[in-house]
């Protein structure tokens, strides 16, 4: 069961303002613009060009993960015996986030 809520339910964007702001003694309005501002460093480190990872100290590692587009080719399906060709993949870029160790000993 949730401490804030008392539902087994995920906050909702609103219910995770006020909780902040309740424990920080900021408004909800400076609490939603740290968040926002929060937004933006993120964005701005794992944009191209950035150095594709942030870590939020206490909490997590967020970083940038670019994997390349895979050609067509041939293959066999290990149940049937029979030849088949795999489909091409384009590149993708795929954004991972990690607990640190701080945030992983606290459960």
């Amino acid at each position: 069961m949730d401490e804030a809520t008392g539902t087994d339910k995920p906050l909702t964007k609103t219910q995770v303002l006020n909780a902040m702001a309740e424990r920080t003694g900021l408004s909800k309005k400076d609490v939603a613009n740290f968040f926002d501002q929060l937004g933006e460093l993120i964005e701005a480190n794992l944009k191209e060009g950035g150095p594709g990872t942030l870590t939020l100290p206490g909490l997590f590692k967020v970083k940038v993960q670019h994997k390349p587009a895979t050609p067509e080719r041939r293959g066999v399906n290990p149940f049937t015996k029979e030849e088949t060709v795999f489909k091409a993949k384009p590149a993708s870029t795929t954004v991972k986030v990690q607990p640190v160790k701080q945030l992983k000993d606290r459960f």
